[in-house]
């Protein structure tokens, strides 16, 4: 039944991560008023991803995110599935062609000074405990840390959760896909010294190493045919010690463990990203392998795409609460139908890639007949404007050939930042 009174917040966004809180940052552009629910007291440390790709960058850049995270380095050329892959292929020229590296912690604190600024509500320590839906807003139960539980009203809530999204489960989200079969492991540990490399093949296993400037370790290894577990927390030190001495036959006992963490190959996705007046975006809606960064991309282009629409739906909301306007269709349903399709390709095209990152001996066929392929110059193009999160290349008309890239954007006359 509809209270006299209008909803607490126009939106309630449940994560403070980076989608999360680019999501309401975008919406305080548009004047929308946005209070963020965050389970953790204080912000992370830690820097699980740390790849921002070329369209992540252009949507950064166009809020004046990029500016406030200065000179960020480049990431090198990229792969596909461990087999190198220029991702500069993806468009020649353009400013932001190639990959950058930004651990997620300093993207997450830059943005949450950007949101803030605008105007966001960011209450930490809140763990949302049950929503429900109404023909004109939603009610989000939830428990502040110390203190009895309480219920906020909005138009709209949009979980922003992570792969383990509680708004997905309390929602009743269905998800489609593939479960995990194989499982990497991963670590950042201080005090060890073994020698860079990338994707290193050997008959045990996979093994990749590389030294972050404050002088840790990155370490991430699979051991061949190795089922995740079932996990309620990160691995402890002696797994990866032992997982990676199998591998490689390198002691790395003596490190001091940063961060520990598994993955895996999970690819599961919401089949709708819309439910009444709950909303996915980012791991909430889609779970995949982290490859190349693509998730966090992923993630912040579902915010860029749903915040303006969000905003349009906010302002002309008529008690809708599909997200459809008065001719049907609105701008909610172009969130779903947009970002499902590219979501969707994108999870094919990580399982792909974790087929050919994490099999064994059976797979060097199939990785000879792709590095034939990647000498091809459309196939690198078409594969590095996927990861790049600028879609398909356009066909030209036909007296253009075989040439099919449209030509990149030239907004700089120097070096990226």
């Amino acid at each position: 039944m509809s209270m006299a009174h209008g909803p607490d917040t126009d939106v309630v966004v449940v994560g403070a991560g980076p989608v999360g809180l680019l999501l309401a940052g975008e919406l305080r552009l548009a004047g929308v008023r946005v209070t963020v629910l965050e389970q953790l007291t204080e912000p992370t440390t830690e820097s699980r991803a740390s790849t921002l790709h070329t369209r992540t960058m252009e949507i950064l850049a166009e809020r004046g995110v990029l500016e406030r995270l200065g000179t960020l380095p480049s990431g090198g050329p990229g792969h596909f599935g461990g087999m190198p892959l220029d991702l500069s292929a993806a468009a020649p020229g353009h400013r932001y062609a190639g990959q950058w590296k930004c651990p997620q912690a300093r993207l997450e604190a830059v943005l949450y000074d950007w949101a803030t600024e605008l105007g966001a509500q960011v209450r930490r320590g809140h763990v949302v405990t049950g929503l429900r839906s109404r023909a004109d807003r939603v009610e989000v139960g939830f428990i502040e840390l110390g203190s009895k539980p309480s219920v906020l009203t909005a138009s709209y809530l949009v979980g922003c959760d992570g792969e383990r999204s509680t708004v997905r489960q309390l929602a009743g989200f269905e998800v489609d896909g593939e479960e995990a079969t194989l499982e990497m492991l991963r670590a950042d540990l201080a005090g060890i010294d073994v020698p860079n490399r990338r994707f290193e093949r050997h008959p045990q296993g996979l093994a990749t190493a590389f030294r972050w400037p404050d002088g840790t370790t990155r370490v991430m290894v699979h051991v061949h045919g190795s089922r995740p577990g079932r996990r309620t927390g990160a691995p402890d030190l002696a797994e990866v010690v032992a997982a990676w001495a199998r591998v490689t036959g390198e002691d790395i006992s003596a490190g001091t463990p940063v961060w520990l963490d598994a993955f895996d190959n999970t690819g599961l996705q919401a089949t709708r990203y819309v439910k009444d007046r709950v909303l996915l975006a980012g791991d909430a809606a889609h779970v995949q392998m982290p490859v190349g960064g693509q998730a966090l991309n992923l993630g912040l282009q579902d915010a860029a795409d749903l915040g303006r629409k969000l905003a349009e739906q906010v302002a002309g909301a008529t008690g809708s609460s599909a997200g459809a306007g008065a001719g049907g269709a609105g701008p909610l349903d172009s969130y779903h139908d947009t970002r499902h399709r590219i979501g969707a390709a994108t999870l094919t095209n990580i399982q792909a890639q974790a087929r050919l990152l994490l099999g064994g001996p059976e797979v060097d066929g199939l990785r000879s007949v792709f590095g034939e392929l990647l000498e091809i110059g459309s196939a690198r193009s078409h594969l590095a404007r996927a990861i790049s999160g600028l879609g398909p290349s356009e066909p030209g008309p036909p007296h253009h050939g075989t040439r099919r890239n449209p030509p990149a954007p030239d907004v700089t006359s120097g070096e990226a930042p």
